[in-house]
């Protein structure tokens, strides 16, 4: 008699599984722990559908096949296992972006709140010293809250944006599961007392920035009856500050909502607009290097360069070449003869470490060109000119040009110089007296080319085409011969470019 109790009891449990996993089954065959009498408790019933993908459906009682039980303090339901991403919200924070670098600017945003996401798909741009670079997703989501606005400074390691990560989940899985849950539904949907699934609000209410909803905050008032004058129904700052306006709460608009970030803030006095400017991007960047300039000792060096055969040579240039992207200039053949004089003078393609008391001879000439653009100054640099032809150096010139305009320089383009190159005479002026970017020893700047009376040899005065250039020098590494010898060599190659044949490799 106990053998046959015992033989009854499996088999009751054995139809309540078969009942129960016949709806719950997952297409991908695992190990089920035997289901019990103790499943109505809750805690079982749980961690198995958490177990098979929260693949459940809302109800109070299921009866089937004679076997009758009620589940008590369960409130699950299949539309909130579809919708809410089961990996969670993932913070995605400002990444390291270059060596040295601890905090960004953020340009602009890619994405809005609420808006799905793909794995690689652009979220926003940032700025650093050095470079302009895009931040890309790492998931495959939706934004559920971005935490900055364009024009902030972001610190490294900090958290730009929310995104709900989806589960990622294998296509015949997917839809096989689909399929068995509209089959459960159904199913249920005669026998069980189902509770009602919330519609899903759209996130954030309306389209406005975190800053906006704060200042919301601040006037106390209810961002859905801010009227919205953005583009896409997007309420804006001046929205806010009309609106508490229009209800009395201010009397005037407030300094802290005249100013916009990253935008000049009129202060009017007497008549006459003061006007505040943010530095930033490569602005900050020069800040740094030339607080870090003015503690270094220069020493400067002139000297007046005769540019006749430049000219001649530019000249030929422009009638040999029938592709009309290439555009010749003076600088490309500069810098080939700057890299033919830094091969003999190597202390000048160098780096100084003050902590160790040691120079660093460069092996590769990456010579670097000072370029104004809509942004700042910024110093990208030609590499390897040892190994490159005056051709390939007008290309890659031309390259980092138009990066510069549209600011899409690579910290790789603006990092790695060894000597620099400023071309002032290219907007004016004779010369200038730079200062050496950290942690080259020498820079230079050159001006204009002027058309002067000039003493031939023999006497007589005839015209010439002078350039005259000024040599930054680190005084705690260079010389003053040391720079004067080289001088004499780059001004050889400049005056004859002949010479560049000779000593082409």
């Amino acid at each position: 008699m106990i053998c046959r109790k015992i033989y009854q009891v499996k088999l009751r449990n054995s139809a309540l599984r078969q009942t129960i996993f016949r709806w719950f089954q997952s297409p991908v065959e695992t190990p089920v722990t035997p289901v019990t009498s103790t499943l109505c408790s809750g805690k079982r019933i749980q961690s198995q559908v958490h177990f098979l993908r929260n693949y459940t459906t809302p109800f109070c009682s299921y009866t089937k096949s004679k076997a009758s039980f009620t589940l008590r303090g369960c409130g699950f339901s299949t539309q909130a296992a579809l919708d809410i991403p089961v990996g969670g919200i993932i913070d995605i924070p400002l990444a390291q972006t270059g060596e040295g670098i601890a905090e960004c600017e953020l340009i602009k945003w890619f994405v809005q709140e609420g808006d799905q996401v793909e794995e690689f798909q652009p979220l926003c741009e940032v700025q650093s010293d050095k470079a302009t670079i895009e931040i890309t997703s790492r998931y495959k989501g939706k934004i559920c809250q971005i935490l900055h606005v364009p024009g902030s400074i972001v610190k490294v390691g900090e958290t730009l944006l929310k995104i709900g990560v989806d589960e990622i989940l294998d296509p015949t899985e997917t839809s096989d599961a689909s399929a068995k849950m509209t089959s459960l539904e159904s199913d249920f949907s005669g026998t069980s007392d189902i509770s009602s699934v919330p519609e899903e609000t759209k996130m954030g209410g309306v389209l406005s920035t975190p800053a906006v909803r704060n200042l919301v905050k601040q006037y106390g008032l209810d961002i859905n009856d801010v009227p919205a004058t953005g583009k896409g129904g997007r309420i804006l700052k001046e929205d806010v500050i009309n609106y508490a306006m229009q209800k009395g709460l201010i009397n005037g608009a407030p300094a802290c909502a005249q100013q916009k970030l990253s935008e000049v803030s009129p202060l009017i006095v007497g008549g006459y607009e003061d006007k505040t400017l943010q530095l930033r991007g490569y602005q900050r960047a020069m800040v740094k290097s030339m607080t870090l300039a003015a503690r270094i000792p220069h020493f400067h060096y002139i000297e007046e360069i005769n540019c006749d055969a430049l000219v001649d040579l530019k000249t030929s240039f422009k009638n040999e070449t029938s592709d009309p992207e290439i555009k010749h200039t003076f600088l490309p053949v500069l810098i080939k003869s700057l890299s033919m004089a830094l091969t003999t003078h190597p202390m000048l393609n160098s780096r100084f470490s003050e902590e160790s008391y040691e120079v660093i001879l460069k092996g590769s000439h990456n010579i670097g060109i000072a370029m104004a653009t809509p942004n700042g100054l910024v110093v990208p640099n030609i590499k390897n000119v040892q190994s490159l032809s005056i051709l390939e150096i007008t290309k890659e010139l031309a390259r980092l040009l138009n990066c510069a305009k549209i600011n899409k320089l690579s910290s790789d383009d603006i990092s790695g110089g060894t000597i620099t190159l400023s071309n002032i005479g290219g907007i004016g002026g004779k010369f200038g007296s730079p200062l050496v970017n950290s942690p080259e020893v020498a820079i230079i700047a050159m001006g204009r080319i002027q058309r002067i009376p000039h003493f031939a040899e023999d006497g007589n005065v005839c015209p010439a085409s002078v350039m005259t250039i000024n040599i930054g020098a680190d005084h705690r590494v260079l010389d003053g011969a040391t720079v004067a010898r080289f001088c004499n060599d780059w001004k050889k190659f400049v005056e004859k470019p002949d010479l560049l044949l000779l000593h082409t490799r």
